[in-house]
């Protein structure tokens, strides 16, 4: 059987020390701590200094944009350009590639911030750049590795950039109901990204940490999941919203359903997998949320787009991202799959983060006391991962503290890993 190449690291007896190669050796060093960093960053500014936040893009449209493209869909690149290297066997972008990426990244955040037209214009080139290089990077090894399955994932990535020009240029215009239609489109699309992602990765996490579980994958109910996901980002382009919330009506109810069959009642005692599931769960709520807001049949708070995209993106994408950002950070590290304090305090603090802002949604003199304890929250969870990760996330693996060499595996390994 012909054997595949997947990555690691050489042993060493010598202590890490910080290291410029190991740091862009994967995609998820640098990206996870520039995604955590901005997202403490600009909810910092957005809740307690607005003022400082620049046009075309400001207001509520550089807040939205931020925190779906600049922290939301980075934390999902740069598990993808992780992921991949152990789907295919091939690392899609490293050393100076991967450090000139990041450039294009900070580029994009500096350009949208201090506003201006140059600096808007320099931005959304840099941005542009930034889906094409990672949809490009993922296709080449993709299609390298044989990795049939997960070729449409680079056309995701793809379509994630399509979707922030769009957005782009409904800012510019000024038009808010233009500009919600397509933030939709960003925010279904990388729906579908987390929902293809945390399929995967639940129940074979979840079987490796309690012992003698054993989860079903779901392979059909995925691929419906995946079909009729884009049915609804479709709807949505054509502006046909009653086909688009009942698409996404179907979605939320197979998510929920697939949430039932992981038994999660038997990862209670396990911090790093129930916040999976917990932020799992929440896209499928936010996702009928999107349904009955999008039909015309919500009143009060469920009328509102602000509901499912805060359901979505907050407690859905967010809940999931700060469990992974521990998960897989201490898996590619090279240490115990373990929380300690401080993980499991930022756990708590971004659930905190969450109630307070969904609270907050439902008017009353409460209202701005409450979104100010989410910011809050929010800092203080991504300060938490940061403080406790960026040490570690600078050196070579504790266990094998080398740069990344190329072995010869099993295919079998890394279809297991695929799974």
């Amino acid at each position: 059987m012909p054997k595949l190449m997947h990555i690691e690291e050489a042993p060493s007896a010598s202590a890490p020390t910080p290291s410029m190669k190991a740091f862009l050796a994967l995609g998820f060093r640098p990206l996870y701590i520039a995604g955590a960093a901005w997202a403490l960053i600009s909810i910092a500014l957005w809740v307690f200094a607005p003022q400082f936040i620049g046009a075309p893009l400001s207001g509520v449209f550089w807040h939205a944009h931020e925190m779906l493209w600049g922290f939301i869909i980075t934390i999902a690149v740069g598990f993808l350009l992780t992921a991949s290297a152990t789907w295919t066997g091939f690392n899609p972008i490293h050393g100076r590639a991967l450090g000139g990426l990041c450039v294009l990244w900070i580029v994009a955040r500096i350009g949208y911030l201090f506003g201006g037209m140059t600096g808007f214009t320099l931005a959304s080139i840099a941005e542009g750049l930034f889906f094409l290089i990672a949809a490009a990077s993922l296709a080449r090894v993709m299609v390298k590795g044989r990795s049939r399955r997960n070729y449409g994932i680079p056309l995701l990535i793809l379509g994630l950039g399509v979707a922030n020009a769009l957005y782009l240029l409904a800012a510019l215009d000024g038009n808010y109901l233009l500009l919600m239609q397509r933030f939709d489109l960003g925010l279904i699309g990388m729906a579908v990204v987390a929902l293809l992602i945390a399929r995967r990765v639940i129940p074979f996490f979840s079987m490796r940490m309690v012992p003698g579980l054993k989860l079903p994958m779901l392979t059909r109910s995925g691929h419906a999941q995946m079909v009729v996901s884009v049915i609804a980002l479709l709807a949505g382009l054509a502006q046909q919203n009653i086909v688009m919330a009942v698409a996404l009506a179907i979605v939320g109810v197979i998510s929920l359903g697939q949430i039932a069959y992981w038994r999660p009642l038997a990862v209670l005692r396990k911090p790093m997998l129930w916040i999976l599931y917990l932020g799992y769960a929440f896209i499928g709520i936010g996702l009928l949320a999107a349904s009955v807001q999008l039909s015309g049949l919500g009143t009060g708070v469920w009328a509102r787009s602000a509901t499912h995209v805060h359901l979505i993106g907050m407690a859905g994408f967010c809940v999931l991202i700060i469990g992974m950002l521990t998960r897989t950070a201490l898996g590619h590290v090279g240490l115990p799959l373990a929380l300690d304090t401080s993980m499991l305090t930022s756990y708590y603090l971004m659930i905190a983060a969450v109630v307070f802002r969904l609270a907050a949604l439902w008017p009353s003199a409460a209202s701005a006391n409450l979104l100010h304890l989410a910011g809050l929250a929010w800092v203080l969870a991504m300060g938490l991962y940061l403080w406790r990760f960026v040490p570690l996330l600078i050196r070579p693996r504790a266990d094998k503290p080398q740069p990344v060499v190329a072995k010869a595996a099993p295919s079998a390994s890394a279809q297991t890993q695929a799974n």
